[in-house]
């Protein structure tokens, strides 16, 4: 099923998504709130339009879970061997303070892994992606760049509107002779940053959903690195598709 899919088609998807975003970027636009308090805009809205009638044209017929999709019960969608998960405007937030750190996010997962990611940062035209058993890629470049050996500093990403007093904590207790350095960026870029090499460790300790993480997942994983959910100072394997679409806590790194 993965051998079917032409990863550069889904590149294709996210990029028409992504201009659709800078039309709405570039104007005066309306802001409305979800029943969560979440930020909602006319970019998150067109933008899943587009990503959701594009895969649809794709030669495999999967499902589609979107942030702005249809609410899909977990007794449909519990059997699902492979899904698209999708954010069509990762980091509202970011997009409506036009910081210009926000992203579209398509991820194939297969049952509770993602096989297949792409990230696409419209303002700052910027690609990532990656497909399983064929690497990680940053327009066209092979990811990582770096290894920790050529960093002077221990870099630690965090999120630049959501730091809790666990992830401080988790940033505390890092054993390191280097010094800490502090690295902010919104949205799935924070784990881009892990894939590129750019980055030692991403502790999220706090709310996220799978949309937020399967496509950045997807391409950590092809630079042999991590991404593992985190409790009680343990590390497991961080799932997709569960009932709750809640992430747990998460570290992505070495």
């Amino acid at each position: 099923m993965l051998n079917e899919i032409n990863i550069q088609d889904v590149v294709a998807i996210a990029k028409e998504a992504g201009n659709a975003i800078m039309q709405v970027y570039k104007q005066d636009f309306k802001v409305e709130y979800k029943q969560n308090n979440s930020p909602l805009t006319q970019a998150d809205k067109k933008a899943n339009d587009i990503i959701e009638a594009g895969l649809k044209k794709l030669p495999v017929n999967f499902p589609i879970l979107s942030e702005e999709g249809r609410e899909t019960p977990y007794k449909e969608r519990r059997d699902w061997k492979y899904f698209w998960l999708v954010d069509p405007l990762d980091g509202t937030k970011e997009f409506i303070k036009k910081n210009g750190e926000f992203t579209v996010n398509i991820a194939l997962i297969h049952k509770d892994s993602p096989v297949l990611g792409v990230v696409y940062a419209p303002e700052l035209d910027v690609c990532y992606w990656a497909k399983q058993g064929e690497g990680a890629f940053k327009d066209g470049q092979r990811l990582p760049f770096k290894i920790k050996e050529q960093r002077d500093t221990y870099k630690i990403v965090a999120s630049r509107s959501h730091m809790s007093n666990d992830t401080q904590i988790f940033i505390d207790a890092i054993d390191t002779n280097k010094e800490k350095e502090l690295i902010s960026i919104g949205s799935s870029l924070k784990m881009c940053l892990i894939a590129e090499g750019e980055a030692d460790v991403y502790p999220r300790m706090g709310p996220t959903m799978e949309w937020d993480t399967g496509a950045a997942h997807a391409i950590i994983n092809e630079t042999g690195k991590s991404l593992r959910k985190y409790m009680n100072n343990k590390y497991e394997k961080h799932k997709y598709n569960k009932e709750n679409l809640l992430n747990q806590h998460f570290v992505a790194g070495e």
